[in-house]
């Protein structure tokens, strides 16, 4: 039983000498380089908030509005329903990522299409089994949110 973790009570035995002697240990010197590299930034560098850069610009960039919002669902449905008849408000589906909530949702709408979506659903699609060219498969699970818009309030998604 004493066999067990006695290569590791050495290491730790060893950095701790290293430690009293005053000479850092190789892990103690990567950890603080580490720490340096994540400092806070300070005032005086120039860094941009994704939230402005979004906005002004619909590039699709990682680490935006497009981790939520993966692409608009434009399907012969999802068309009738984003122009409004009868004095009904305008409904844009688009898929999600799964962990999506519904004010993330809007927030994500209102910052890249500069639009005030009225309200959110959202609808999870399961996996289906296909069969394609006689082979058998399966359709990836979705989620779906359906966006609610003001009156008169569109987006362009072509």
């Amino acid at each position: 039983m004493a066999l067990f973790g006695s290569k590791k009570n050495k290491e730790t035995q060893e950095e701790k000498k290293h430690l009293h002697q005053g000479t850092p240990s190789s892990a103690t010197a990567d950890a603080s380089r580490s720490r340096a590299s994540r400092a806070p930034r300070g005032p005086s560098e120039n860094v941009s908030s994704p939230l402005v850069a979004s906005v002004s610009s619909p590039a699709i960039r990682r680490g935006q509005h497009h981790d939520i919002i993966i692409r608009p669902r434009i399907t012969e449905k999802s068309g009738m329903a984003s122009e409004p008849q009868n004095g009904q408000a305008a409904v844009y589906t688009f898929e999600v990522r799964r962990n999506a909530t519904k004010p993330m949702i809007a927030q994500h709408i209102k910052a890249l299409y500069k639009v005030f979506p009225v309200k959110v659903r959202i609808v999870n699609l399961p996996a289906k089994r296909v069969i394609v060219r006689g082979k058998r498969g399966t359709s990836n699970a979705v989620k779906k949110a359906l966006v609610y818009l003001k009156k008169g309030e569109k987006i362009n998604l072509v």
